[in-house]
């Protein structure tokens, strides 16, 4: 009994599916890096956060650039 897994018939059906969900969680980042940020005291913390924010930004962008380049939607 397969629960929740979807069946791949190739590997870029599985290479895309592994894409999508590297998508998912670096936008979902984008969404709680500012949150996290505003929350810490530490000026470090706090400077630690937006840096890894703006990475996060640059992978979705890739990420996006993928996905035009072979004619898929994110």
């Amino acid at each position: 009994m397969q629960l929740l897994k979807p069946e791949f018939n190739n590997l870029e059906d599985l290479f895309w599916d592994q894409v999508k969900d590297i998508y998912d969680a670096e936008k979902r980042l984008t969404d709680a890096l500012p949150k996290m940020a505003d929350a810490a005291n530490d000026p470090v913390l706090k400077s630690a956060f937006r840096e890894h924010l703006e990475q996060t930004r640059q992978h979705v962008q890739r990420l996006e650039q993928i996905f035009r380049s072979a004619g898929k939607e994110p």
